[in-house]
């Protein structure tokens, strides 16, 4: 063997090895939610939620957030598990978000899904798919999506989350049924970077100041789609 050919072969193995390593980050794994959907669902069958409520769904920042405390008179339920990606909520539709007709659904996806290395075109077509499945079974129901978030821990990301939120906004401008909750910018300081007494020790999660913005933002998108039943 030539050394051109060894070096070529050389190559290949090392792209290889490389998408052996980086393709599972790109994927999420439905399956390792079962257990706690289970139990939603076991729950549901012994007291079943009222329809036609304020559905909030999506990764750890949903499930951290107390709903119930910072919006009281909507009652609202939530179905946030930590860790998801866009494709998990897809793959439990069925299960989390059909069955309640809520009137809105807050969504909180595509963190996950940039810091597991998924390109920004691949959370847009997520949410193309999310909120087409919802338009398709709940053709009243609003749909607002939380941008994702600028945090400290994955600054190092931030052009692709902008990136994909922008391309969410565009979308979201074409359909009268979604709203767009930018967070972004009440979420940044003056020194143009993540304000810090927003967030946990992590860098990630956020704490009551950060939950104040977010709630404020939405509870004021809730309130326009439900002045337009």
């Amino acid at each position: 063997m030539t050394r051109t050919a060894t070096t070529v072969r050389v190559a290949l193995c090392a792209i290889a090895l490389s998408l052996l390593v980086v393709t599972p980050a790109l994927r999420a794994d439905p399956g390792k939610w079962k257990g706690t959907i289970d139990k939603w669902v076991e729950a549901d069958a012994k007291n079943p939620p009222k329809q036609n409520h304020v559905l909030f769904v999506g990764s750890s920042s949903i499930r951290m957030w107390d709903t119930d405390k910072y919006f009281p008179e909507l009652k609202p339920i939530n179905r946030g598990f930590g860790g998801s990606q866009f494709e998990d909520v897809l793959a439990y539709m069925d299960q989390i978000v059909l069955p309640y007709k809520p009137r809105v659904i807050v969504v909180y996806e595509g963190d996950n899904d940039i810091g597991g290395g998924k390109t920004p075109q691949r959370v847009l077509d997520d949410w193309k798919k999310f909120v087409g499945i919802v338009h398709d079974k709940l053709p009243k129901t609003h749909v607002i999506f939380i941008a994702i978030k600028p945090s400290i821990k994955r600054w190092n990301l931030v052009e692709k989350i902008r990136e994909a939120n922008k391309m969410i906004a565009e979308d979201i401008a074409k359909d009268p049924l979604s709203a767009y909750a930018d967070i972004d910018a009440p979420m940044i300081g003056d020194d143009g970077k993540p304000r810090k007494e927003l967030f946990k020790s992590d860098g990630l999660h956020m704490v009551h100041e950060g939950y104040v913005i977010w709630t404020n933002l939405v509870q004021k998108l809730i309130d326009a789609a439900s002045a337009e039943k």
